[in-house]
C-alpha cells in the first residue's frame, strides 16, 4: 500500500494512536488535543483544552516543580526529554516519554510548545486521529528529532526539518526512497532494516539504536522508534519513525567508560603496588631474622662438611627470598636505587656471558646498537637484572629455540608524546623475541607481579614487573608489543644522564674479613619485631659494641635518658606510633651530634629524609650492619673537626 498526497497523510495522522500530540500556548495551557493524548490520558478535547499542562502531572511532581520547570527549561534550551510517571483522568497513572519543544516564529518569539507523548510500554493500538494542519505544523517545528512516515513495505512517505537536518536530504529527495537507504552499509546488507520493521509490525514498535548514514556518506549514532499505524478496522496502513542523533551521547559515553578504565587500571596497579610493598616490608623484616641468625649460627657450628653444607643451603635460600622482595618492591617503587650514568651497550656486552650461560644453546643471541648512545641515568645492577629477567622471558616464550635481540635508540620525548613520558631526551632499550606472542588481555596483565603462563613452578611472575617498577622509579617507562604467534618486544625508556655527570669507575670486590668495632661503641636498638630486633642486636654484640634495645619510639627517647652514655642509634622506619623518621628528627634536636642509622627496605620515606642519617636497606648483613655504623661515626667526626 502506497502512502502520497495531502488527502493520504491525513488517513496516516488520524491512524496515529501511539504518540500524544499537543499543543500549548507560551503559558503552558493546552491549546489542542489529538485522539492520541485522549487514548493516553483519557480526557476528550473539550476537558483537556485551556486547561495548564500541569494537569497531567502527578502530585510529586508538583511539589518539586517539574511542571514550571519544563517548560522553562524547554524555553531556555529548546527542549527536553524526560521520562516518567504522569496523571491520567480519575487518577489513573502511566508512564511515559515526553518531549517538550519550543514553538517560535521567525522572528524568534515563543508562541508556544509542542508536547508528544508515548505510553511505556505501548498498548494496545486504537484508531485516533488529529487536527491534520496542526500536526504537520507540530512534526515541521520539531528539528532535534527526524519523524517521518514510512508504508507499510518501509517506503519514506512524509519527511519533517527535522529529518532533512540530521539526514541532509530535501523531501523531494527521498520520498519513495526505502527507509533501509539511511542504514550503515554493514547493517543494510545484514537485513537489519526489514528485520526492524518486522518487530514494529509484530510487536506494535521497535526502538533501538545504531549508525545510520547521511547524504554526504557520513555516520552518526542514532536512537530510533518505529511505530505500526493501524486504521479503524485494525489495518496496518503504515509505520511512524522517529530518529534522534545522539552521536555526541555515545561518545561522551565511551569516552566516560575509556576514562573509568584507565581510573581502574591505575587504582589497581596502585592498589596491587600497596598490597606488595607490604608485603615485601614485612617479608623484609622475617628474612632480616632469619639471615642474621645464620651469619652468627655459622660460628659456632663444627667445620664438618654435612652442617656447613645445611648452613649454606639456608643461606641460599634466604637470600633467594631476598631477591624476592627486591623484586617486589622495585615493582612497588619502593627499592633503594644507586642510580649513575651506565653505557648501556657496554653494560650489555659485559652480561654476554652471562646470558648465553642462562638462556641456552638454542638461543641466537643478537644487539642492535648505535655507534654513538648518550648514558642513561639508571642502578647498573638492577638495569642488569632487569634485562635478564627480560632475556629469559624471551627464552621460554621460545622453547623450540629461536633468535633473541637486545637493541637500544635515542629518542627525544615531546609534550605529545604517547608514552606520556615528561619531555626530553631518552634511550628506548629494548628485548625482541620470535616467541608465541600474548593476547590482549595477557598484555593487560603482564606487569601485576606474580601473574604468569609459564605453570607451576616455572617462574615468580616478577621479571615484567620488577623491570616495570625500575623504569617507573628511575624516571622512564615500560612499554609492552606483542602479537600472538608473532614474538614480543618489551621496551624500557630511560632517561639520559646529565652531561655534567661522571660515571665512577667500578672497583673489583674484594673478599671482606670479619667485622670488628673499630672503637668502643654503646649503640642502642630500635625496632618493633622483636625476631629483627633480637637479630640485630646479636649482630652488633658479635661485631664488639655495647648493646642497649627499644621496641619502640617512645621507648628509645626514655632508654637515651637513662643511659647517657649511648653513642650511636639503629632504628627501624615502620614503627606503630613514632616511625623512625620521627624519631631521628627529635633526636637531631636533642643531641645534635648523635649518629644516626635508619635502618628500612623502602626507597623512599614518607615523611623526607633527615639530614646526616646513614640509611641502611633491610634485610641487611652483619658487614652491612658494620659499614653503617662506622659511616655514621665517621660522619659526626668529620664534622667535629670541621666545625
Amino acid at each position: 500500500m502506497a502512502i502520497d498526497g495531502e488527502s493520504t497523510l491525513g488517513r496516516m495522522v488520524q491512524a496515529l494512536g501511539a504518540l500524544a500530540m499537543v499543543f500549548l500556548d507560551p503559558d503552558g495551557r493546552i491549546a489542542s488535543w489529538n485522539h492520541g493524548a485522549e487514548r493516553i490520558f483519557g480526557y476528550t478535547a473539550s476537558e483537556a483544552i485551556g486547561q495548564p499542562v500541569g494537569m497531567l502531572f502527578t502530585p510529586e511532581s508538583h511539589a518539586a516543580g517539574l511542571p514550571a520547570r519544563v517548560l522553562k527549561d524547554a524555553a531556555r534550551e529548546g527542549r527536553t526529554e524526560k521520562t516518567g510517571w504522569r496523571l491520567a483522568k480519575h487518577d489513573r497513572r502511566v508512564w511515559t516519554r515526553a518531549i517538550m519543544e519550543a514553538m517560535r516564529d521567525e522572528a524568534g518569539a515563543l508562541t508556544g510548545y509542542a508536547y508528544i507523548v508515548r505510553e511505556l510500554p505501548r498498548q494496545a493500538d486504537d484508531t485516533l486521529g488529529s487536527d491534520e494542519q496542526q500536526f504537520r505544523l507540530l512534526v515541521q517545528g520539531v528539528r532535534d528529532y527526524a519523524i517521518y512516515l514510512l508504508d507499510p513495505e518501509g517506503h519514506v512517505a512524509s519527511w519533517n526539518a527535522g529529518a532533512e537536518r540530521i539526514k541532509g536530504y530535501r523531501e523531494d529527495e527521498v520520498l519513495g526512497k526505502h527507509f533501509g537507504h539511511f542504514y550503515a552499509d554493514e547493517d543494510a546488507s545484514m537485513g537489519r532494516p526489514a528485520r526492524n520493521l518486522e518487530i514494529a509490525l509484530k510487536q506494535g514498535v521497535y526502538e533501538g539504536e545504531g549508525w545510520r548514514k547521511r547524504k554526504d556518506g557520513s555516520l552518526f549514532w542514532a536512537h530510533v522508534v518505529i511505530d505500526r499505524l493501524t486504521d479503524a478496522d485494525g489495518k496496518v496502513v503504515g509505520f511512524a519513525k522517529i530518529t534522534r542523533d545522539v552521536t555526541e551521547r555515545k561518545r561522551a559515553e565511551e569516552e566516560l567508560a575509556l576514562a573509568r578504565e584507565a581510573l581502574f587500571q591505575s587504582q589497581k596497579s596502585e592498589a596491587i603496588g600497596q598490597l606488595t610493598g607490604g608485603v615485601a616490608h614485612d617479608f623484609n623484616n622475617l628474612l632480616m631474622a632469619v639471615m642474621g641468625n645464620l651469619e652468627l649460627l655459622r660460628k659456632w657450628l663444627p667445620d664438618a662438611p654435612r652442617p656447613q653444607a645445611l648452613l649454606d643451603n639456608a643461606v641460599a635460600g634466604a637470600q633467594r627470598g631476598a631477591s624476592l622482595t627486591q623484586r617486589m618492591l622495585a615493582f612497588a617503587r619502593r627499592q633503594e636505587l644507586h642510580p649513575r650514568p651506565v653505557n648501556v651497550p657496554l653494560l650489555v656486552h659485559g652480561m654476554a656471558d652471562l646470558l648465553r650461560r642462562s638462556l641456552g644453546p638454542q638461543i641466537q643471541i643478537g644487539t642492535n646498537f648505535p655507534l654513538e648512545l648518550p648514558p642513561v641515568l639508571i642502578d647498573p645492577n638492577q638495569l642488569e637484572l632487569a634485562l635478564l629477567n627480560l632475556a629469559v622471558n624471551g627464552r621460554d616464550a621460545m622453547p623450540h629455540g629461536g633468535r633473541l635481540e637486545i637493541g637500544a635508540r635515542g629518542e627525544r620525548v615531546a609534550a605529545d608524546h604517547p608514552t606520556s613520558l615528561t619531555p626530553g631526551e631518552y634511550v628506548c632499550l629494548w628485548v625482541a623475541d620470535e616467541g608465541h606472542g600474548m593476547d590482549e588481555e595477557t598484555i593487560k596483565r603482564a606487569t601485576e607481579p606474580f601473574f604468569t603462563t609459564k605453570g607451576v613452578g616455572k617462574g615468580t611472575g616478577l621479571g615484567l614487573s620488577m623491570a616495570f617498577g625500575l623504569a617507573e622509579q628511575s624516571g622512564g617507562r615500560l612499554l609492552l608489543h606483542s602479537r600472538v604467534g608473532k614474538g614480543t618486544t618489551v621496551e624500557i625508556w630511560l632517561p639520559v644522564a646529565p652531561a655534567a655527570s661522571v660515571a665512577p669507575e667500578q672497583e673489583a670486590p674484594q673478599v671482606e674479613a670479619e667485622p670488628r668495632a673499630s672503637r668502643p661503641l654503646t649503640l642502642l636498638v630500635v625496632d618493633d619485631d622483636e625476631l629483627v630486633l633480637a637479630s640485630a642486636v646479636a649482630m652488633a654484640e658479635d661485631i664488639g659494641y655495647v648493646v642497649h634495645d627499644a621496641k619502640s619510639g617512645e621507648e628509645a627517647l626514655a632508654c637515651l635518658e637513662r643511659h647517657g652514655e649511648i653513642g650511636l642509634v639503629i632504628t627501624d622506619q615502620a614503627m606503630p606510633g613514632m616511625t623512625g623518621t620521627r624519631l631521628a628528627t627529635i633526636l637531631r634536636e636533642r643531641k645534635p651530634g648523635l649518629p644516626i642509622v635508619l635502618a628500612s627496605g623502602y626507597a623512599q620515606l614518607p615523611e623526607g629524609p633527615v639530614p646526616g642519617v646513614v640509611r641502611l636497606g633491610k634485610p641487611f648483613t652483619k658487614h652491612e650492619l658494620h659499614r653503617a655504623i662506622e659511616e655514621a661515626t665517621a660522619q659526626v667526626s668529620l664534622v667535629d673537626e670541621t666545625g
